[in-house]
């Protein structure tokens, strides 16, 4: 299917994949996900690539519905400085499309920072690399995978 699907069948951990019909443009992708899927949106995440200090890239892991806090990132990743990264740095980086872009199976191994609010959860929910796919795992393998960072990055 994707490399992110992939990835989680390789990694041997349970997890599910679920499709829903991403045209509708009215809403964001992540936001537009939990509703077509009928998941609570605190339980859906979105993947955004942020800039630290202009040096490198690093990927943040926050629900659909949160904003991300940029001083927060840069924090728990020890950078000076996070930005939001350029969309064509970010799918150059993960190998993935703007509002496809999954945790798993990324083209660059890129430092990871997932919102601790994730751990509240026995499932979560990521982009399975593609616009209209999910990927349904337990937050702790998904840490476990990507090597993440767990702090308070949302608002």
């Amino acid at each position: 299917m994707t490399p992110a699907v992939t990835a989680a069948k390789r990694a041997g951990i349970e997890f599910e994949v679920l499709q829903y019909d991403a045209s509708d443009a009215a809403e964001p992708w992540g936001t537009g996900a939990a509703r077509a899927l009928g998941i609570a949106p605190e339980r859906v995440f979105k993947t955004l690539v942020v800039d630290l200090s202009g040096a490198s890239l690093a990927v943040a892991i926050v629900p659909v519905a949160a904003r991300l806090d940029l001083k927060a990132v840069a924090a728990a990743l020890g950078a000076k400085r996070a930005a939001m990264a350029e969309p064509a740095a970010a799918e150059r980086a993960t190998g993935y499309v703007r509002g496809g872009i999954s945790p798993l199976g990324q083209r660059s191994r890129l430092p990871f920072v997932i919102d601790e609010s994730a751990l509240r959860f026995e499932r979560i929910h990521v982009s399975g690399g593609r616009r209209g796919l999910e990927i349904g795992l337990a937050p702790g393998d998904l840490v476990r995978l990507v090597g993440a960072v767990v702090a308070r990055i949302s608002r």
